[in-house]
């Protein structure tokens, strides 16, 4: 299972992304441009120590990533879902796709999506955090395809 961030705008969800991806033993696509500066510092920061446990991909456009994905169904998680979790059955080799915070993804990355998964919540809200949506979508994959057998 791998997460791909979409041009994030901000970075301290970037670097809870980065750790909740250590701890779990989960591949990232960075997919930029990102909406903060991005160098080897600041994700140094963002990351704190668990950096140098990421498996790190960063990808310079959309279409860089298009090019050079990883096999397997892209998992798109946006409020426009046709799939609503936790009903959705994952696979081992799922990319779970989140968007920028501050306006998802544009119709083509949409459009490119295997799969489009909602979260249910209250009606009325408009959505979760990026990081909270994605932990709750990766944590579910991962229990239904023994994602934590090799954890501890």
């Amino acid at each position: 299972m791998r997460l791909a961030l979409y041009q994030p705008d901000i970075a301290p969800n970037v670097g809870t992304l980065l750790r909740l991806a250590a701890c779990l033993d989960v591949a990232v696509d960075l997919i930029e441009p990102c909406g903060f500066p991005v160098d080897d510092r600041r994700l140094r920061r963002a990351g704190m120590d668990y950096i140098d446990r990421v498996r790190l991909t960063r990808h310079s456009s959309w279409e860089a990533f298009r090019r050079s994905r990883a096999p397997g169904r892209l998992v798109l998680l946006t409020t426009a879902g046709d799939h609503l979790f936790p009903r959705l059955e994952f696979r081992k080799d799922d990319i779970v796709l989140v968007g920028r915070e501050s306006a998802g993804v544009p119709p083509e990355v949409h459009a490119a999506a295997d799969l489009r998964l909602r979260l249910p919540m209250q009606q009325g809200l408009r959505s979760l955090n990026v990081a909270v949506a994605a932990a709750m979508a990766l944590t579910e994959g991962l229990r239904q395809t023994d994602g934590y057998a090799e954890l501890t």
